[in-house]
């Protein structure tokens, strides 16, 4: 595999930083992909015309910003994750690039006329299959798509998303471990296949304007059974994974304790009010813990909060189909940054142990940190995590007091207590 080519000097990604997003020596702000791509666009971007490139997937702005310096005007910008939104805009105001581009939402108006489309390949074939239908739908005359990725994180079922929407696809020479998939010449969309994805969006939730899927689980240990809804790019699916299964039997107990510590404090103090008793679900994904905790004592304002899009939109979409959507606050946030100290008395969360591909522990310990920020006195995390993390001991220096409630070769559940 030969050097990357770029389109721009080294010392120009050097200044990009990862920050809001956990920074560490071994986590950079860009990458061969995004190299590979401007250098790949670099003449198309320079001869395009306001609002043609359209950037997918752009991680801290090495692509919107990239774009910006080789001329384009009015970039669209779509990305999952709000702290990826929050980077590019850092790395902006860093940079003197503020203006010239702006973030879009998944709708067929807001990707309709993209010429150049620049996208970092998405794991989930799903969401890569939906930005290919936005982009397809109304795209420019001469519409280009270079699409790129870690070598060992593709495969040929990129290749068939891209060919089910565009009548020219192929791949690139690969340079540092990276390679792109360039797709020219839209086709006309299925409109069997369409109608059914349009049928399925309106069956439960005509508000929702993307396409899900939805299941019904059974997570067993007397707990009834769920209708779990995900939108493409969700974590897991229209499924239960198997962290949040081993965390599910303690949830709702910890909910009523949390009700009853709550009132209780209330009369210690002698007084009354109109408030209630707060759960979290940190890093809610498709809200199934949110729905166990909001089924578990209608007394409890329920508080699920993750940073991707399509968590969100999954979240609403399962405490809808639950019947519990004036019952669970759904909300788009970093970690529990809108969030008061001292204002919750319960969290549950099943934290990742990865940062984008690398295994990388720093966002389980800021989830902590936030948690233990926003717990009152006396109040409770509730935890799942991979056995070989051996997190007791982090949760302990930063919440409080912690106990194993459950360990197996897989999964280790605990629950602290914050001071």
């Amino acid at each position: 595999m030969s050097s990357t080519p770029s389109a721009l000097p080294a010392e120009w990604f050097d200044q990009l930083r990862r920050w809001p997003d956990v920074e560490a020596d071994n986590l950079q702000a860009s990458d061969a992909t995004d190299r590979l791509l401007l250098a790949e666009a670099a003449e198309q971007i320079a001869a395009s015309a306001p609002g043609e490139v359209v950037v997918l997937g752009d991680t801290h702005g090495a692509l919107t910003l990239g774009a910006r310096m080789l001329g384009a005007v009015d970039v669209r910008v779509w990305t999952d994750a709000l702290v990826a939104e929050q980077a590019i805009q850092a790395n902006a105001m860093r940079l003197g690039l503020t203006d010239g581009w702006r973030t879009v939402a998944l709708d067929p108006e807001e990707f309709a006329g993209a010429r150049i489309v620049l996208a970092q390949l998405p794991r989930s074939l799903d969401q890569l299959r939906l930005l290919v239908d936005l982009v397809a739908a109304h795209p420019a005359e001469g519409v280009q798509v270079y699409c790129g990725g870690r070598v060992k994180h593709m495969s040929l079922s990129m290749n068939d998303v891209l060919k089910s929407r565009f009548g020219q696809v192929h791949a690139s020479l690969a340079h540092q471990k990276s390679r792109l998939l360039l797709a020219s010449e839209p086709l006309a969309e299925d409109s069997t296949a369409d109608t059914a994805r349009s049928a399925h969006s309106a069956s439960t939730a005509s508000a929702a304007p993307l396409p899900f899927s939805e299941a019904e689980v059974d997570p067993g240990h007397g707990i009834a059974s769920i209708t779990v809804c995900a939108v493409p790019g969700a974590f897991a699916g229209a499924s239960l994974d198997i962290g949040t299964r081993a965390l599910l039997p303690y949830l709702s107990q910890a909910a009523q304790d949390a009700v009853v510590r709550f009132f209780k404090q209330q009369r210690a103090e002698s007084g009354s009010s109109d408030q209630r008793p707060v759960a979290v679900d940190l890093g809610c994904g498709t809200g199934i813990i949110a729905t166990v905790l909001a089924q578990a004592d209608a007394r409890l304002r329920v508080i699920a909060t993750d940073q991707l899009s399509s968590a969100v939109a999954s979240a609403r979409l399962t405490a809808a189909a639950n019947g519990l959507a004036d019952r669970i606050e759904v909300r788009r946030d970093v970690l529990l940054n809108e969030m008061e100290d001292d204002s919750v008395d319960l969290v549950a969360c099943n934290p990742p142990f990865h940062v984008g591909a690398a295994v990388h522990t720093g966002v389980a310990l800021e989830m902590f940190e936030e948690a233990a920020r926003v717990l009152r006195p006396g109040g409770r995390l509730l935890t799942v995590f991979n056995s070989h993390l051996h997190y007791a001991s982090d949760l302990q220096r930063i919440v409080g007091p912690t106990r194993q409630l459950d360990r197996n070769r897989k999964f280790t559940v605990t629950e602290s207590r914050a001071r």
